[in-house]
């Protein structure tokens, strides 16, 4: 809006300067301020046309949510809420925007749905193979993630009002933080994802650089190594956690409500 209204100011100053010029210049500038006016009206028109369209998918996004108190699914007698599913579904609905997908098409909205479903269901099924396995997340290692959290915000009034922006206390994040220690504990020490190597890495940086388009600079292999060896380390844990699922899925009882 203030950008709006600065055109609009910047249209009428050229229109009062105009009068105070002979009757050419003031044609002039008067042509120039109408132009003003009508570019500051179109960008008006395309802003509110943005804001509506924005609306309108919101209205549709929650539209595909489900009641918070109903149950979604049931795995090995655990019932998995509406608020859950929906807490998911929107970090589903965002990601499949930022592949370039509109989440609200029909068959889109069914992929939406089955994916995040699969999600909460490969999330129970892992989390209730940690709980057997008796790991536990100590109170050291709780408040030293949430040290972490709370050093990026600038006073413990900024981390108070974030939680309750998300409707989130601080136990609840305190267990979520606890289930994240407690899956780490299980990644490092059941699912014993293998180091990635040297020639991996290569192998890697060849691929992407034969993708890197005519023109664009390619990075050197030294700079990018350590950011390559990361999201290899992250594609090897998430095949080994879809392999467990799979075989958890096996001997599990699952039924999904929606």
């Amino acid at each position: 809006m203030k950008k709006i209204l600065l055109t609009l100011l910047m249209g009428l100053l050229a229109f009062s300067l105009a009068a105070c010029n002979d009757d050419e210049e003031k044609e002039k500038k008067t042509a120039t301020s109408e132009k003003t006016t009508e570019e500051s009206t179109e960008e008006k028109a395309t802003e509110e046309q943005t804001a509506a369209d924005a609306e309108e998918m919101q209205k549709k996004l929650e539209a595909q949510k489900v009641k918070d108190d109903s149950v979604v699914a049931i795995v090995n007698s655990q019932e998995i809420k509406g608020s859950e599913y929906n807490e998911a579904l929107s970090i589903s609905q965002t990601q499949f925007q930022q592949m370039g997908q509109d989440p609200t098409t029909d068959e889109t909205a069914k992929q939406l749905k089955d994916y995040t479903l699969e999600s909460l269901v490969g999330q129970t099924l892992l989390m209730q193979e940690i709980d057997k396995k008796g790991y536990k997340a100590t109170e050291e290692a709780i408040n030293k993630d949430l040290d972490t959290i709370k050093a990026q915000y600038e006073n413990d009034e900024a981390f108070e009002k974030a939680l309750k922006d998300t409707n989130l206390s601080l136990e609840e994040l305190k267990s979520q933080i606890a289930d994240k220690v407690r899956y780490s504990q299980y990644v490092e020490k059941d699912l014993k994802v293998e180091e990635v190597k040297e020639e991996e890495l290569k192998e890697y940086y060849d691929s992407m650089v034969s993708s890197v388009a005519e023109g664009q600079e390619t990075p050197k292999y030294e700079d990018v190594k350590e950011t390559l060896k990361v999201q290899l380390e992250q594609q090897k844990t998430q095949e080994k956690l879809g392999a467990k699922v799979e075989e958890l899925r096996k001997d599990a009882k699952i039924e999904l409500k929606i």
